[in-house]
């Protein structure tokens, strides 16, 4: 009876299957092409983007769209920040502007480990209108301005990123404060250096941070952003400490408004100095770079040139580091052309995020984005959870998913679409991030191809990978939403070109074949103006005979006849090995983050030696399945540390290599198993998710004397 039963469901199940394949056959020759408007996306995918105006391979590569010379600002006579918001203003004021999601409650979790987590229950969205936001800037500027803040003396902000980092920017940028910008992440160490480094005596941050209590002579006043009371006990004696609502209280009053009035205020010049960013930077102490405000709105016009309808009817979901410069950029380009923003956390972005408690919504579901931004790390975890999820599906499910997957793909990379997979399959995954996203910003280090090629087949969205530094203002390139293409960053933005420079120690010049290749070079008006009091300005920026300014950015791209960049190497990742092959290290982890077993690597070489070395962190729920088909169990811990699990990953990297032909050199012949995720609060890990080295080294230094020490 039983086997009976199962040949009975086995012929069931088996209908569908052929259903389906009949279906995929018949998809297969439907005309998309007139349906999606992808003859126009196809012409425009192959257009020429960028051209040299030398007419030599080396460059310099401008825009086609503005190529007689360099845009530098969208809004005539709006060249400074104060000036670009205020036009916002009178455009768009009874309009919403700035989001934030109540918290109802807060409750402890306890998990099977003991271990207790903090789950929040949020409720809907609060909105800021533009006038509002605007007389919150105009009373905390005044505030400031009272407690002794001088125009062009410097404030800092370490702060999450929430609605009150842009009040506090924007009533900076208003009063000529430059402002000073931290990770939250970064550090007290690092943090005391830049605050030391820039004489800051006001620091904006909130009671979380505030907790660490950064003893720094040079502060006076420290205000923090949240509604809780803080006692000002523990702290040095010279040290104020207000609530961000008591110094906009303090600019309510009339012998303030009058003190700070229109009259007497400094207004900033498009040379002044707006920001000094610290970036973490992957070695050493952090830099402070100086942006002044011309530098910010040409980078931000060249930004906003590659996101088509950029407008009232978009949504932006802002939860990236605002100290970081994409997201910075990407949130003061949405106020200007009056995009809304509604404020998330990584913790609390989605239904399935650590602090969302189980069976309330998350901040997608709730928000529904149009655009967002993301590191391809972030990506990489949908990717891959999905793809999980995917797996443990029925047959049936599996197989329909897979055909529709495979199907939709083929058709992205004829410049097509699949609109009845996208309603029928992907709708579902589609609601992860809201359902509502029509274009997602990609920046912060390279994006796979097959992460990339998800995003546009799950989640039915062009990718707009990106490339910049924070010393080019976050602009350099941006890929064109009808680009199909994938591992490139796009053409030259309007605001700048981009130059070749031979480098012939790793064997890259402007004569290679099929195109010219060296180190990137980006010069333009969104060329920041150096380091804060640093010795490596001239090391790294220059100015041309034109009087441009350019940044050497120690990448290594390659032009393609069309104009687009790709980056494929670092030159601070090479290494000479002891018998003189040259290893790319950031090569070997962007083509072994493909294997299954792997969530992040970290590859490493000695000069002394002949041979590569890696950490890694395994995907727990894969290395945990593979432990229990070979017979090991135990902790994770000790799944980690076991001799077998090892060989299995190298195997796996064996393997994975061979496929994508790394030199036989260039392959891990060791590795350590972490089964710690590396986070930027472990400090392995920059905020955009960027390998530490230097850190990275120092945290495993007792393991690579172990892996060269069985030399």
């Amino acid at each position: 009876m039983g086997l009976q039963a199962d040949s009975a469901l086995g012929s069931i199940l088996l209908f569908p299957v052929h259903l389906l394949v009949w279906l995929y056959s018949i998809l297969s020759f439907l005309p998309w092409y007139y349906i999606t408007d992808a003859g126009q996306k196809k012409a425009l995918s192959k257009r020429i983007k960028a051209r040299s105006t030398s007419g030599r391979a080396e460059g310099p590569y401008r825009s086609v769209d503005h190529f007689d010379s360099l845009a530098n600002e969208d809004f005539p006579g709006k060249d400074t920040l104060d000036k670009l918001f205020d036009h916002a203003v009178q455009r768009f004021g009874q309009a919403q502007c700035l989001g934030t999601r109540e918290v109802l409650s807060e409750e402890n979790e306890i998990q099977p480990s003991g271990k207790v987590f903090k789950k929040l229950i949020l409720g809907e969205y609060k909105w800021l209108s533009y006038n509002e936001l605007d007389l919150a800037v105009s009373q905390f500027g005044s505030g400031l301005a009272a407690l002794g803040q001088q125009p062009k003396g410097t404030i800092a902000i370490f702060c999450e990123t929430r609605a009150e980092w842009m009040i506090t920017a924007q009533a900076c940028f208003r009063r000529n404060f430059p402002l000073v910008t931290f990770y939250a992440t970064l550090g007290e160490e690092a943090i005391a250096f830049g605050l030391n480094e820039t004489g800051v005596t006001h620091l904006v941050t909130s009671v979380e941070l505030l907790e660490s209590k950064l003893k720094i002579p040079k502060l006076k006043h420290v205000i923090y952003v949240d509604q809780k009371k803080v006692s000002p006990e523990g702290y040095p004696a010279g040290l104020s400490i207000h609530s961000m609502q008591a110094v906009q209280e303090l600019g309510t009053m009339p012998e303030n408004s009058v003190l700070n009035s229109c009259r007497t205020r400094q207004y900033p010049q498009p040379s002044d100095l707006a920001m000094v960013m610290y970036t973490s930077g992957s070695t050493g102490r952090p830099k402070g770079v100086m942006i002044v405000h011309s530098n910010l709105i040409a980078g931000m016009t060249g930004q906003c040139e590659r996101i088509p309808g950029l407008g009232p009817k978009d949504l932006y979901i802002a939860y990236l580091p605002m100290a970081h410069v994409l997201e910075m950029t990407a949130e003061i380009s949405c106020v200007t052309y009056g995009c809304r923003i509604g404020y998330s956390s990584p913790q609390t972005l989605s239904d399935q995020s650590t602090k969302i408690k189980k069976g309330s919504k998350g901040d997608c579901t709730v928000l529904r984005p149009t655009l967002m931004a993301a590191v391809p790390e972030i990506m990489d975890r949908i990717n891959k959870n999905v793809m999980s999820k995917v797996q443990e599906m029925s047959f049936i499910q599996k197989t329909l998913f897979t055909l529709g997957y495979k199907y939709k793909l083929e058709q992205i990379k004829r410049g097509y679409d699949a609109p009845l997979c996208n309603v029928l399959l992907f709708r579902k995954v589609k609601k992860l991030l809201g359902g509502r996203v029509r274009m997602m910003l990609s920046g912060g280090a390279p994006l796979s191809s097959a992460t990339q090629r998800f995003m546009n087949v799950c989640f039915c969205c062009p990718v707009g990978q990106g490339y910049g530094l924070t010393e080019t203002c976050g602009a350099g390139t941006i890929t064109e939403v009808a680009d199909i293409s994938t591992g490139r960053v796009g053409a030259p933005l309007i605001c700048c070109e981009i130059k070749l420079r031979d480098w012939a120690e790793g064997g890259y010049t402007s004569k290679d074949k099929p195109n010219p290749r060296g180190e990137i070079l980006i010069g333009g008006p969104n060329i920041t103006m150096g380091y804060f009091r640093n010795e490596t300005n001239d090391q790294d920026f220059f100015v041309d005979e034109k009087g441009q300014r350019w940044f050497c950015t120690g990448d290594v791209g390659e032009i393609y006849p069309d104009g687009c960049l790709q980056i494929v190497d670092r030159k601070k990742d090479l290494v000479k090995l002891q018998a003189g092959e040259y290893v790319s290290l950031g090569k070997v982890e962007s083509a072994l983050k493909n294997c299954s077993l792997i969530d992040n690597i970290c590859a490493y070489a000695n000069s002394d030696q002949n041979y590569v070395i890696s950490f890694v962190v395994p995907n727990q729920k894969k290395l945990t399945e593979l432990a229990k088909q070979r017979g090991i169990v135990g902790t994770w811990e000790e799944i980690c540390t076991h001799p077998d699990m090892e060989k299995e990953v190298l195997q796996e990297i064996k393997v994975v290599s061979g496929n994508i032909k790394l030199e036989r050199f260039e392959i891990p012949l060791k590795v350590h198993l972490s089964p710690e995720p590396w986070t930027p609060e472990t400090g392995l890990v920059t905020d955009a998710f960027k390998l530490k080295r230097k850190e990275l080294k120092n945290h495993y230094l007792h393991h690579i004397e172990r892996m060269y020490g069985g030399k």
